[in-house]
């Protein structure tokens, strides 16, 4: 079995690498790799990054998967789990939103900051997701200069169209489990446990796999163990 860990569209694969790392310590198999950047992506975002994120898991190997989806990639891992054509044992999500069928990001997101970003678009355009946060919100999350600058060097422009297209339709496969970070995504946690998911909370941040990536990587080996459990009954 082989833990998947799939980085927000809106960020980069930096976010999972020492999770990664951290669960290979351990001797279990992790990959971070990266999403298709949504600039090169033209139109039906969710099957065109899911069929090529599922060619790049696909080509090194053919192990079982578990899904780790982090934030936005949360929406996407019911398109991840069609397009793949090895074993997907169960899905976790991190600190994510939960998948959406026939709605958009867009419909799904608070209104203020729906309004915000939407006022905010030019020419079809986003700013970059560190410029959605409130001054020294980021340096808050990532102290370390260093490794802020490294994420920031990940970020770009953001295509509107990807927040307005609707999700297809699609379920997870497996048993699921929801690993809360941050207050922002209780509501997420609270129907995840509604749906019979393992829900867990550590108390840190929303970039946590980034900072602390020793703590993260030991709940989502838990998750996944338990995970396995419930899939093979």
């Amino acid at each position: 079995m082989k833990f998947v860990l799939l980085h927000s569209p809106l960020l980069g694969p930096l976010t999972w690498q020492g999770v990664a790392q951290s669960l290979a310590d351990r001797g279990l198999a992790a990959e971070a790799p990266a999403w298709t950047p949504l600039t090169e992506v033209d139109g039906d975002f969710y099957a065109s990054l899911a069929k090529a994120m599922a060619r790049t898991v696909e080509a090194r190997g053919d192990d079982p998967v578990v899904l780790v989806a982090h934030s936005g990639a949360g929406a996407l891992a019911p398109a991840m789990t069609q397009a793949l054509s090895i074993p997907v044992v169960g899905t976790i999500l991190v600190d994510a939103i939960l998948p959406h069928p026939g709605l958009s990001w867009l419909d799904t997101a608070p209104p203020a900051l729906r309004e915000d970003l939407t006022l905010g678009s030019q020419g079809g355009e986003l700013p970059s997701w560190d410029a959605w946060w409130p001054p020294g919100a980021l340096e808050r999350l990532v102290p370390e200069p260093e490794v802020r600058a490294a994420l920031l060097a990940e970020l770009g422009p953001l295509p509107l169209a990807y927040f307005e297209e609707r999700a297809p339709p699609g379920e997870l496969s497996g048993p699921g489990g929801y690993l809360q970070l941050s207050g922002a995504y209780e509501d997420q946690a609270e129907a995840a446990r509604r749906m019979g998911w393992r829900a867990r909370r550590l108390q840190l941040n929303h970039l946590s796999p980034l900072t602390a990536p020793r703590e993260v990587a030991g709940m989502v080996q838990a998750l996944g163990r338990e995970i396995a459990q419930d899939a093979h009954g």
